[in-house]
């Protein structure tokens, strides 16, 4: 065993650190008091959230507007795993369905997607799955390792449902909420140059165009949009924070093997760390494109049970090598060309029509 592989084993130990944490303070591209636009949601069905940005209010005047959410964060940086340098870490599955080829790094639900259950992975996952009940992480580690890394949920089968390792979040501070208005005004006066004739049902009782009206969708007429969302000023700050929890990683099992539980742990841990110390794009949406506060240092911090915190240095490159030698020691080339092939740890699969009727026939009976 080289000295490298065994280099964070303290981590995986039952007494070592709970987890490790960052906090990277970031800013607009305009500058702190920059406006940026936070994501948008959909109303909850019962109503008590009526859309929009999600900004929790306190007693004190106070708020925290989640800018991008867990699994947003999750959704960009998992296709890390696809690149160049990171691609041999993992098994790349990739599923054809119709005319499109998916990465199972790009489906929603991971190794739980329709698409992989629909496919000639059926049984495979299906049995992975159940180990998973039984204890046993390691064969979803020999398909789909990231599932264990960014957490997965079974849900349409066997239930069996794993944590997230690694979760990040950005959010702003103090917002101060804006609105803006824009007005939409044609080319041409359709009714006027007697082109269209002005529908009878396209005013309000109050003589106000309809904006939902075909006429007004399609820009037949003027459209004054009034009042919609225009970003937020965060008074407070901006802040991403990622932890990759410790304590959950000690709790994957390969059977009941100390040797193959190390070794299962170590390569999830190189893929954790890789996922943890990665830079995700901060160019979010439009109206969102994030810098780091030049005035604020990230910080990267060991967390002990008892409360302790130590600070910590992860390099990036240095989590690449480490991740590399805990792969090759888990049984995976990480430097080996990409080959499909149905007994390699790399393939091709197409999506099962008929398996996705009797997926449909089994909830229906239910």
């Amino acid at each position: 065993m080289s000295n490298l592989v065994g280099k964070y084993d303290p981590w995986l130990d039952d007494q070592g650190p709970a987890a490790l944490v960052l906090r990277e303070h970031l800013m607009p591209v305009e500058g702190q008091d920059g406006v940026l636009f936070p994501a948008t949601f959909a109303a909850s069905e019962d109503k008590t959230f009526r859309g929009g940005y999600n900004i929790d209010r306190f007693s004190d005047d106070r708020n925290v507007c989640l800018v991008d959410s867990v699994g947003s964060q999750a959704n960009r940086i998992e296709p890390l795993f696809m690149q160049k340098d990171y691609a041999g870490l993992v098994p790349q599955i990739v599923v054809r369905a119709g005319s499109k080829k998916v990465n199972l790094l790009e489906a929603g639900h991971r190794a739980g997607d329709a698409i992989v259950r629909c496919s000639a992975l059926q049984t495979e996952l299906h049995e992975a799955f159940k180990a998973i009940l039984n204890g046993n992480a390691e064969p979803l580690a020999k398909i789909a390792p990231t599932s264990l890394v960014f957490g997965v949920w079974d849900s349409r089968d066997t239930q069996a449902k794993l944590p997230r390792l690694v979760d990040s979040k950005i959010r702003a501070y103090n917002v101060r909420k804006l609105t803006r208005s824009a007005q939409y005004i044609p080319p041409v006066d359709y009714s006027a140059e007697e082109l269209l004739n002005e529908p009878g049902d396209l005013r309000d009782k109050e003589g106000q165009i309809k904006s939902k009206h075909p006429f007004a969708q399609r820009g037949f007429v003027h459209v004054p949009a009034s009042g919609s969302h225009g970003g937020v000023i965060a008074i407070g700050g901006i802040r991403r924070e990622a932890t990759l929890h410790l304590a959950a990683l000690r709790l994957l099992f390969a059977e009941n093997d100390d040797e193959k539980s190390l070794s299962l742990r170590r390569y999830v841990l190189g893929l954790a760390l890789i996922a943890f110390t990665s830079q995700p794009s901060r160019y979010l949406r439009q109206g969102c494109n994030l810098v780091a506060d030049p005035e604020k240092p990230t910080e990267i911090k060991l967390v002990f049970n008892d409360g302790r915190k130590e600070d910590a240095v992860a390099p990036h490159e240095d989590m690449l090598t480490y991740a590399k030698e805990a792969a090759r020691k888990f049984g995976l080339d990480p430097e080996r060309a990409i080959h499909y092939q149905e007994d390699g740890p790399d393939r091709q699969v197409d999506f099962d029509p008929a398996l996705a009727k009797k997926d449909l026939a089994r909830k229906k009976l239910k």
